[in-house]
């Protein structure tokens, strides 16, 4: 990370993919008591990513559950059909893949025109310049350290030259962008995504696994996250 910007503010962002479907509603609620910043949603189509998730009416059930921001990451073909529901079943923040629609540039635009705030998505292999002429749109960029479509995967290393390349244009160009990172997030990969420029870390598998609970879980990321904040700024 450039030592010339403050470090951002960690977020935690659970993805509910390994939650109980059943009781979504609860388990927002469990999240929220756990001391978590956002609840992210991982929508799937079953065409871009190998695997059927949430619609917007499933989210917008929860949403009187938590006053928690809730993000929408939206791995479908053509986003742009559904994309208005999603903000009005509750979802602040929609994040549109850079691989899912021809025309990315209206897409986010469209995003903020329904009333929601856009951030943009890059899987492994799309490098950072495909988004380098949309940033003035978009207040967040993920980038993806798996390849969507399943939970519980292994944090991918080398994206995290990629995440600082990112970090560095947000800082030369001087934008307010914070920097998502997504996949295989846990105790032993969170401190090497932070350093590398991340700020917003989304966690599935390695919260729900906590032999502690959930409180500990999200605790522990945001203390191993900060402490590779203050490992930066120190160098």
């Amino acid at each position: 990370m450039p030592t010339d910007a403050p470090p951002r503010p960690v977020q935690i962002a659970p993805s509910v993919l390994p939650a109980d479907f059943a009781k979504l509603g609860d388990e927002c609620r469990a999240l929220a008591d756990a001391g978590v910043d956002r609840i992210q949603w991982d929508v799937m189509d079953g065409q871009f990513v190998p695997n059927l998730t949430f619609g917007p009416d499933v989210i917008a059930a929860c949403r009187s559950s938590v006053d928690l921001l809730f993000e929408a990451h939206l791995m479908v073909n053509t986003p742009e059909v559904l994309l208005p529901r999603y903000v009005e079943a509750g979802c602040e923040l929609v994040i549109v893949h850079a691989e899912s629609t021809v025309h990315l540039h209206r897409c986010l635009g469209q995003v903020r025109d329904a009333g929601g705030r856009a951030a943009v998505a890059l899987n492994p292999s799309t490098p950072v310049s495909a988004i380098e002429h949309v940033l003035d749109l978009v207040e967040m960029v993920l980038v993806m350290t798996v390849n969507p479509g399943f939970g519980g995967q292994a944090y991918i290393a080398t994206m995290e030259p990629k995440l600082a390349e990112l970090r560095r244009l947000v800082v030369e160009r001087g934008l307010d962008v914070d920097i998502e990172v997504d996949g295989g997030i846990g105790p032993d990969t969170i401190a090497g995504a932070t350093a590398a420029g991340a700020n917003v870390l989304v966690a599935g598998s390695s919260l729900y696994r906590d032999p502690e609970g959930l409180a500990h879980a999200v605790a522990d990321l945001r203390a191993r996250a900060e402490a590779a904040q203050r490992g930066v700024a120190a160098a």
